[in-house]
């Protein structure tokens, strides 16, 4: 194998030493305390189930803060020699080099006492008699320089959370009876600084803390989903081709911006959910490909060419991999105090062929286990629907089959299918989260109102009876940002969403709906908590069978608790149509798709209807309504009549 040095970033090559380690001074393990890794950390390391490796492997300043220095610990089994280059000892390879543990673990450990928080590190890894050496990043560095830099950085934490009271209360908001409404959101695109060349450039984290928490706690949701902030070498995968798994990202700032992020949403009252790909690391010399010359971290010979940069997929059969990867994930619980993370293709970690796809079925309820654990009232969702074997463990699972059918077009109206209102949530042994995500706008695929057929109006109108679809059926909610104002361009993380679009008052008005539709849906215990009960949903008869129009009944814990949500996908108002309903009396329409308020053409049935003593579809009573075009009702039964004071 031919020779291969990566250099130190351009930041690294312009520091000046500070000076360099203490030669000739005491061996840093000549007392049993100056040790960085225990025997029990060794043991639990090896055997796949060490689940806390960052409280012992990286950079570890001193604690106390008075300027000790720094004590390091890499694993690196192939490695012939290591040794801790950076700012402190002016990138000299061997000027501060570690010591292997004689115990067949592959870890190498040290004390670097001019190493001190803020300083840029590598190691330089030799191996192979000197055909392979290289200057590697640290796999469990908690900040990093920020991309095209790729060095490690050290790193105190010493944040100041003031989320106790999310936090002890956090798990009623996450059980099976309780609303689910996630904005998901791409820091790097949502918003944008406009500088005065007329570029732009990112938010930082503490820019976009007040921001994101005003806006999201105006339209109501519960959650906010975070594409992979950890640090990744190529923006363009959107963090799904991580580098540092325990790294903010540094683009958007320092890690203690992250933090005063995620604390000001939850002292709002709004979860924090990230998106986390342990299936696929990101590519290239400063990541964990090939990092000690030979396969350590990635499955031999598995490099996917497809990956930003030729990314690697884990060998989580290897009980080191398993280790790294399971405290990866409880880190963002420990540290960062974040409410779920949704795991990102496991599909791809289940379909690998031979021995690994059972191996990474054992490693997911592994980490389901291990989360649960520590953290019963947090979140573990998945990324897609898997049937396998016992299951893995997740809470909550996304129904792609549900977006694919709401946004497929029918040849009668070319709109949603009705079978895009089909329940199929008691089929999931876990709770399913209907997702407008990003994957339905990014690559090029367009936002959802530019697919909406028709004229403007109908497009806005379409995007209304989506949206309204949405907060209807059963499942949690997940909306990617942008859609709740109509965004027109297609995504792209290069620029910020279209905000000059609320200019227009057909846009404010999709704005204005999607954020009644969330007022609605989260006091409205009808519209979530039978939401795995088979008899929580069911199709209505509409007289006649009318084509593009359906009439779904969410059912609440009560008898007389009862939403009857009616969908008129074609481009025409139906007057006179007729839909069964179980109970007589009033029926208040709490919503309308088609209101002024939300752009539309202001056609309903002022305020709600009485139902008639008239059978359809086998229910004794219904509903004569007029049902404005391309629209959704929200009609929630009042049980008296209007003469009995039943209308409000």
């Amino acid at each position: 194998m031919g020779r291969t040095l990566s250099s130190p970033s351009a930041s690294a090559r312009t520091a000046t030493a500070r000076g360099t380690s203490l030669r000739g001074a005491a061996d840093p393990f000549a007392t049993a305390d100056r040790r960085v890794t225990s025997e029990r950390d060794v043991y639990l390391f090896r055997e796949g189930t060490h689940s806390r490796l960052y409280q012992v492997l990286g950079a570890r300043p001193d604690p106390a803060g008075q300027g000790e220095g720094t004590r390091f610990a890499v694993w690196a089994p192939n490695a012939e020699s290591v040794s801790v280059i950076g700012e402190f000892n002016g990138w000299r390879a061997g000027a501060d080099p570690l010591r292997p543990r004689h115990d067949g673990s592959g870890l190498w450990e040290g004390m670097v006492p001019a190493a001190q928080p803020g300083d840029l590190y590598k190691y330089r890894i030799d191996a192979e008699a000197g055909r392979f050496s290289a200057d590697r990043g640290d796999p469990f560095a908690r900040w990093w320089e920020a991309p095209p830099g790729n060095a490690s950085r050290i790193w105190r934490e010493g944040p100041v959370w003031g989320d106790e009271t999310w936090m002890r209360g956090r798990g009623r908001r996450h059980g099976e009876g309780a609303p689910l409404a996630v904005y998901e959101v791409h820091l790097g695109s949502w918003r944008r600084v406009v500088l005065p060349d007329g570029g732009t450039r990112f938010l930082s984290y503490g820019e976009a803390a007040d921001a994101l928490a005003d806006y999201v706690a105006e339209f109501g949701f519960t959650h906010v989903e975070l594409l992979p902030v950890m640090e990744h070498p190529d923006y363009a995968s959107l963090g799904y081709g991580t580098s540092g798994h325990f790294a903010p990202t540094a683009r958007y700032g320092r890690p203690e911006g992250l933090m005063r992020l995620i604390d000001l949403l939850h002292q709002r009252g709004i979860g924090v959910i990230l998106d986390w790909a342990p299936a696929l690391s990101g590519g290239g010399a400063e990541t964990l490909v090939r990092y000690d010359g030979s396969a350590l971290f990635e499955r031999v010979g598995r490099l996917d060419p497809e990956a930003a940069g030729g990314g690697l997929g884990f060998d989580v059969a290897r009980p080191e991999v398993r280790s790294f990867l399971l405290s990866a994930a409880l880190y963002w619980f420990d540290r960062y105090h974040v409410d779920g993370l949704r795991v990102a293709g496991a599909s791809d970690m289940l379909r690998r062929g031979g021995g690994e796809a059972p191996a990474a079925a054992a490693f997911l309820r592994q980490l389901n286990a291990a989360v649960h654990h520590t953290y019963p009232d947090a979140l573990g969702i998945i990324g897609e629907r898997i049937e396998v074997e016992e299951g893995l463990g997740f809470a909550l699972e996304w129904d792609r089959g549900w977006s694919q059918a709401s946004l497929a077009e029918a040849p009668a109206h070319r709109v949603p299918r009705q079978d895009s209102f089909a329940l199929g949530a008691a089929e999931a042994a876990s709770r399913r989260v209907l997702p407008l995500s990003h994957e339905l706008v990014g690559g090029g695929a367009g936002s959802l109102i530019a697919r909406m057929p028709g004229d403007d109006w109908q497009r806005r109108a379409r995007l209304r009876l989506l949206l309204g679809s949405l907060y209807a059926c059963p499942g949690s909610k997940l909306l990617f940002m942008g859609t709740e104002i109509g965004q027109e361009q297609g995504w792209h993380p290069e620029s910020s969403l279209d905000w000059h679009l609320l200019e227009r008052p057909g846009h404010r008005g999709i704005k204005t709906w999607v954020r009644d539709l969330n007022q609605r849906y989260r006091h409205t215990p009808v519209l979530f908590q039978r939401d795995l009960d088979p008899g929580g949903a069911a199709l209505m008869a509409v007289e006649g069978g009318s084509d593009g129009i359906a009439a779904l009944l969410r059912r609440g814990s009560a008898p007389d608790e009862l939403m009857l949500v009616v969908f008129n996908r074609r481009p025409e108002p139906v007057v006179a149509c007729r839909i069964g309903v179980p109970r007589g009396g009033w029926w208040h329409e709490v919503l309308n798709s088609d209101a002024w308020m939300y752009g539309g053409s202001g056609q309903g049935n002022l305020g709600g209807v009485d139902a008639d003593p008239v059978p359809v579809g086998g229910q004794y009573s219904s509903l004569l309504l007029t049902l404005p075009p391309l629209g959704v009702l929200f009609l929630q039964y009042q049980g008296q009549g209007p003469a009995q004071g039943g209308r409000q």
